[in-house]
């Protein structure tokens, strides 16, 4: 595996720290809080209606194996798991994704202004290279959490 597509991108192997028969879960280059990773079907489904049975289990399997790990490995207390479905729920990239975020108290003055955040965090309009993580800084992130599925 040199690279997945993730709808409109293309993601390098180096980003992605779990890999199933259907699913991939890989650091963020934009996270909204520490930790905050995403969850996608290998093959590039735009809309959560569209998936198999068989892909929306592997899916919430492997969204679940991944929040188990990021509380665990973070010391989170809480976890916020979003989807936003179709571009009137936020989403941007044409491939349906699950996002995990890890949650501690007072991260956020009023809780669910992380999804004020989570819906600018995906505007188009706002993105630019220039507030992205560096590939280095991804790699070594996806590199840890790998070790930690490992060594659990």
């Amino acid at each position: 595996m040199l690279t997945l597509r993730f709808g409109q991108h293309l993601i390098k192997a180096s980003a992605v720290f779990l890999q199933t028969e259907l699913s991939f879960a890989m650091v963020n280059r934009k996270p909204v809080v520490p930790g905050h990773v995403l969850v996608c079907p290998l093959r590039p489904v735009e809309r959560f209606v569209d998936l198999q049975p068989d892909e929306v289990s592997d899916l919430f399997s492997t969204a679940q194996r991944v929040a188990q790990l990021l509380e665990k490995h973070l010391n989170a207390t809480s976890l916020t798991i979003a989807i936003q479905d179709g571009p009137e729920a936020g989403q941007t990239v044409k491939h349906v994704h699950v996002h995990v975020l890890p949650r501690r108290a007072g991260d956020f003055q009023r809780n669910d202004s992380i999804y004020d955040e989570l819906h600018k965090h995906d505007r188009e309009d706002e993105d630019s290279p220039s507030k992205w993580r560096s590939e280095e800084e991804m790699a070594a992130e996806a590199s840890d959490l790998r070790k930690q599925l490992e060594n659990p």
